[in-house]
């Protein structure tokens, strides 16, 4: 896995409004918002200027735990996470993994195929809702 296997998409918001406009997109479609990590305030606080980036970590158990009892490693990239970060342009954006690479490099079996399409295309919307 590389950077190439990330999905970034530009957001039409402000770094603070997409972070908000993501949260509530998760929490709408029923899932838990596990964490905001805002790793701009944790570089301000050590004395050190980071643009604004804000890790949020959610999800759901019955999405993820059929996926981590076929390979439970895949515990290491669960719960979904999705970082929200400004260029060095000013622009926002939405990056997270590719679900099915994710699910590949941990050896998910072929007979959960299904379950990762599906939720690669949860995660596609509601990271494209969040950036409208």
């Amino acid at each position: 896995m590389g950077v190439e296997d990330l999905i970034s998409v530009p957001s039409a918001h402000a770094p603070g409004a997409t972070v908000e406009r993501l949260t509530a997109e998760i929490r709408a479609r029923g899932l838990t918002v596990f964490a905001e990590v805002d790793h701009a305030a944790g570089a301000a606080a050590a004395g050190l200027a980071l643009r604004p980036t804000v890790l949020v970590l959610f999800g759901n158990a019955r999405g993820g735990t059929p996926l981590m009892q076929s390979a439970q490693t895949l515990g290491l990239d669960l719960p979904l996470r999705a970082l929200v970060w400004q260029d060095g342009e000013g622009r926002t954006w939405i990056s997270c993994h590719d679900l099915a690479e994710l699910a590949a490099f941990h050896g998910v079996p072929p007979a959960l195929d299904s379950a990762v399409d599906g939720l690669s295309r949860a995660l596609g919307a509601i990271i494209h809702a969040a950036a409208e």
